[in-house]
């Protein structure tokens, strides 16, 4: 039985992280807490647990396809949460229907001016979205689980969670590159600013819900994990005018709990991810240490203060020449997603 080192009601503040930066990667996002030199806050026991893209297609979210299979870690164990919690209680639900639409990614060739501008060259214009998507979403039953989609295309997908940086730079960038993220906002660190999402949101890329106050998931009792579901996605909803479709748990700890508390507050799946993006490097989960077609990939609102002088525009800037020296360009997570009918 492992050991592992949390603050206070799971949440692990900025300050505290000074070699592992922001990762959420399964591995990055334990050791992140393990590391007891980083938070001496006490310690809850966890075992691994393992899921594999099997799963999903006994669940009936994805098509049967050949994918290795990974080991994910999951938080588990006894944390009093003292942090109090806005939104629905916990019979809450979400206001509004969950996002049915996307706008596609550019289908034009880019424009390589705007490119040279941020000192990139541009990635290959995304092939057309399958007619039949290739994860399919239910609207009653058990929320799946995915961190992959299943896909012969030479695509990968750019995820952003948090909200705490908004560098005014960054959305000139996203203007000017037209590369499509999906954003997984937390409400205490965007609470500050909710319209500064707003111009990303109008470029056709989506906001989902990454809780109200980033707490480890699966160490709160259901009726916690519903305060924190629900009350991002009402806020979520009344912000931005768009029900979240799908959840990300805040270091991908989550339990049957966390599931049930996602299926009742409006979403219709939780997404994990594949690579996580540091700061000019990635870090991976599968052994070869490469990106394969249809992974989703985290990176975060952070500046320069997280990422040590770092501007946001670089270290997006260096995931994007990770994401083209290996042969891939960047697809819209939810053109591959087919939302619940009605």
């Amino acid at each position: 039985m492992n050991e592992v080192a949390t603050s206070p009601g799971g949440i692990v503040p900025e300050s505290a992280i000074e070699e592992l930066l922001f990762t959420e990667n399964w591995r990055d996002g334990v050791l992140g807490l393990v590391n007891e030199r980083l938070l001496p806050h006490g310690r809850v026991p966890f075992p691994a647990e393992a899921r594999t893209a099997r799963h999903l297609w006994k669940a009936g979210a994805v098509k049967r396809h050949k994918r290795r299979s990974g080991l994910y870690g999951a938080l588990t164990g006894a944390v009093v949460a003292t942090v109090a919690a806005g939104g629905c209680g916990a019979g809450g639900s979400a206001t509004g229907p969950a996002a049915t639409s996307s706008q596609p990614a550019p289908s034009t060739a880019p424009n390589v001016t705007d490119w040279q501008k941020w000192g990139l060259t541009p990635l290959p214009v995304p092939p057309k979205p399958p007619a039949d998507r290739p994860v399919k979403l239910s609207a009653t039953g058990t929320v799946p689980v995915f961190e992959h989609v299943p896909t012969s295309q030479k695509v990968v997908f750019i995820t952003v969670d948090d909200g705490a940086e908004k560098d005014p730079k960054f959305i000139e960038m996203m203007r000017d590159l037209k590369i499509p993220i999906t954003m997984f906002l937390m409400n205490d660190t965007i609470k500050s600013d909710y319209g500064y999402f707003k111009p990303l949101q109008a470029m056709g890329n989506h906001i989902q819900n990454h809780t109200l106050h980033h707490p480890a998931m699966n160490t709160l009792p259901l009726a916690r994990q519903k305060e924190e579901v629900c009350g991002d996605q009402k806020i979520l909803t009344q912000q931005y005018g768009t029900a979240p479709l799908l959840f990300r748990p805040p270091y991908g700890a989550y339990n049957s709990d966390t599931k049930t508390a996602v299926g009742e507050c409006g979403p219709r799946a939780i997404v994990r991810w594949q690579e996580s993006m540091q700061i000019t490097t990635m870090r991976y989960q599968e052994a070869d240490k490469k990106l394969h077609p249809g992974d989703i990939i985290l990176a975060h609102f952070r500046g320069p203060k997280e990422l040590k002088g770092t501007t946001m525009t670089e270290m997006f800037g260096n995931l994007l020449k990770r994401i083209q020296k290996q042969g891939f360009t960047v697809a819209r997570l939810e053109d591959y997603i087919q939302p619940p009918a009605g």
